[in-house]
């Protein structure tokens, strides 16, 4: 197998034999995890598939868009998506994407994420993660290797998870109108107008929509908006237009939503993002390879 960063170039059948060679070499590997660092394309879309190790799947540099059956979860630099083994999903690239995935054996060790999540990458992580890739990989580690690996393992179920899934509701209907918000978000959505137009009562949809989601219309409403956002805002697009177009009343209401959510202004979330891709591609090294998988 290859070892080092994955680029891919040429057309999407050639791409499709090169994401099943390496799955299936994946599924022979040994060892509880392997690090495999990919390069993509702006727009670039990996269809449905699944693995049988969970997958940490880390965005260097650029924003990554996952589908599920079960929702749909944003990842934009600084951040990781954990998905477990067995489920099936897409991977779709907003803007040129440096992605470090690590593949990771169920039974690794204990306490691993069982969900569908978004986690922040603190800074041991990404140290690890970068350091990780520069390791001889699908055999088992020892001496130096092998406690790199082993700590980064221990570090997954400490990793802080952050509100940028947006799960659907099963619910047909439901699930319709979360298609239309996401089409065209606003922040002025009530409970009222959505349990009318799923024909239920108030408090029949907001119980059911807790249920499916395990969020409130509030909070989902909220991610939703973040969604349409931070692509946005990754693109350099001045917040005062992407609050205007996402029909916030003032450019301090999305601020104080958008800390509330992420912990950070817009401004400073995004320089903070934009430093830690910066220092991503110093540490990464040269490329030595021409094949990819998400």
């Amino acid at each position: 197998m290859p070892h080092g960063r994955e680029i891919f170039r040429g057309d999407a059948a050639e791409f499709g034999r090169l994401h099943e060679s390496r799955w299936q070499w994946l599924e022979q590997a040994v060892g509880p995890a392997v690090a495999l660092p990919t390069e993509y394309p702006d727009g670039y879309h990996v269809p449905r598939h699944r693995h049988s190790r969970s997958q940490l799947l880390h965005a260097l540099v650029g924003v990554v868009l996952v589908t599920t059956k079960h929702g749909r979860w944003m990842v934009p630099p600084d951040h990781a998506m954990w998905i477990p083994a067995g489920i099936e999903h897409s991977v779709e690239m907003l803007g040129d994407v440096s992605m470090r995935s690590v593949y990771v054996t169920p039974d690794a060790i204990p306490g691993l994420p069982e969900g569908l999540r978004v986690v922040g990458i603190t800074g041991l992580m990404h140290s690890l993660i970068v350091e990780s890739e520069k390791l001889p990989q699908g055999g088992e580690l020892e001496g130096r290797a092998g406690l790199i690996m082993g700590l980064l393992l221990h570090e997954i179920p400490n990793l802080p998870e952050r509100p940028l899934g947006l799960p659907f509701p099963s619910d047909p209907k439901l699930a319709t109108l979360c298609r239309r918000f996401v089409a065209a978000p606003s922040p002025h959505a009530t409970i009222d107008e959505w349990a009318d137009a799923a024909g239920m009562s108030r408090r029949s949809f907001t119980r059911a929509f807790q249920r499916q989601t395990g969020l409130s219309l509030s909070t989902w409403r909220q991610q939703a908006c973040l969604f349409a956002a931070l692509p946005r805002l990754a693109d350099g697009e001045p917040i005062t237009r992407v609050a205007l177009d996402l029909g916030y009343d003032s450019v301090p209401a999305f601020i104080t939503m958008f800390k509330r959510m992420l912990g950070a202004s817009p401004r400073g979330y995004m320089r903070g993002a934009r430093e830690a891709g910066e220092g991503a591609k110093r540490l990464s090294g040269p490329v030595r390879a021409e094949t990819a998988v998400a």
